[in-house]
């Protein structure tokens, strides 16, 4: 279990406070834990995070225990925190969960697309269009990560936003470890997602929701069938 030194975010607002701040500094530390910047089994240094985003040990400890609550993080009494080891077994059902959440998200208290989101996904495609010719995992691990956000403002049940977010990032390294490992084919995936991404911007410019939803459900169910650990798993 190794500890590695963290590097300072110049982008860290200052002015945030309280819980906005709390929520950017969760947030940064769960991107970290699902592009494996943070690799399972590594013990995080509560004052080296409490010094990185200038705050005390007490406010920290709210987010990490938020983390715990994730699954990402566990608390070992008297040694540390520690990034968690992948369960397949675990995360393969919450994958399968996710998967229907899907059809939810397009249909449960649904947003029409506005001009806004239609061009923040205009600019995700250019995105991965961008990927084919500088391919690399972490940059398409960040696609799908903004993808997903994206996506979920399509919904204005906050309970539903809340629980489709927490199990996509349960979910979200699992790929990246599995490309790092060569077990998925890096190319073929970007080739994939981005039929998938010219697919969801036509049924957004049509305003089409639950096309849309069934869309990403087929899409999720398909990427779940690429996944060898995961299939494997009871």
């Amino acid at each position: 279990m190794n500890e590695i030194p963290l590097i300072p975010r110049q982008t860290e607002p200052e002015r945030l406070r309280g819980r906005d701040r709390l929520d950017l500094i969760h947030a940064e530390i769960r991107s970290r834990i699902c592009l494996l910047d943070y690799p399972p089994g590594m013990r995080l240094s509560e004052t080296a995070l409490a010094s990185e985003f200038g705050i005390s040990r007490t406010p920290l400890r709210r987010v990490l225990a938020r983390l715990e609550d994730d699954g990402l993080l566990r608390s070992v009494h008297g040694v540390g925190t520690f990034v968690t080891d992948v369960d397949y077994t675990e995360l393969a059902q919450v994958f399968r969960l996710r998967r229907e959440l899907t059809v939810l998200q397009t249909t449960l208290d649904p947003v029409p697309p506005s001009a806004a989101l239609i061009a923040s996904f205009v600019r995700l495609q250019e995105r991965g269009r961008a990927l084919v010719d500088a391919p690399t995992a972490r940059a398409f691990a960040e696609l799908d990560r903004d993808t997903f956000l994206c996506l979920l403002d399509l919904t204005a049940n906050a309970p539903l936003r809340e629980m489709s977010e927490a199990l996509y990032f349960r979910t979200a390294r699992i790929w990246l470890q599995q490309v790092t490992a060569s077990q998925i084919d890096l190319m073929q995936e970007i080739e994939i997602y981005n039929d998938e991404l010219r697919d969801i911007l036509r049924a957004l410019r049509l305003g089409d929701l639950d096309a849309l939803g069934h869309m990403r459900r087929g899409h999720i169910s398909m990427s779940f069938a690429r996944m060898p650990v995961l299939i494997k798993a009871p």
